[in-house]
C-alpha cells in the first residue's frame, strides 16, 4: 500500500501520539524562546533597524554614497 499523504503516515504509526505531542512541544519551545529573544532585546536595537530605510548613507562594497 502506498501513502497517499503525509497524514497517512503518521495516523497508522505505532507512536503517533508520542510523536505528536514531542512535536506539539518541540514547537511550544521554539515559539516561547523566540518570543523571549525578540522581548528581551533592548529598545535601541528595533529603532536602529526602524530608521535603516531611511538612513541617507548606503554602503555598497565600502564605498559610502551620500
Amino acid at each position: 500500500m502506498i501513502p497517499q499523504s503525509f497524514k497517512d503516515i503518521l495516523s497508522n504509526g505505532e507512536y503517533t501520539g508520542l510523536l505528536q505531542s514531542a512535536a506539539l512541544v518541540i514547537f511550544l519551545v521554539i515559539f516561547l524562546a523566540l518570543a523571549a529573544y525578540v522581548f528581551t532585546r533592548p529598545k535601541k536595537h528595533y529603532r536602529e533597524q526602524e530608521m535603516a530605510p531611511l538612513d541617507d548613507e548606503i554602503n555598497f562594497d565600502n564605498h559610502s554614497l551620500k
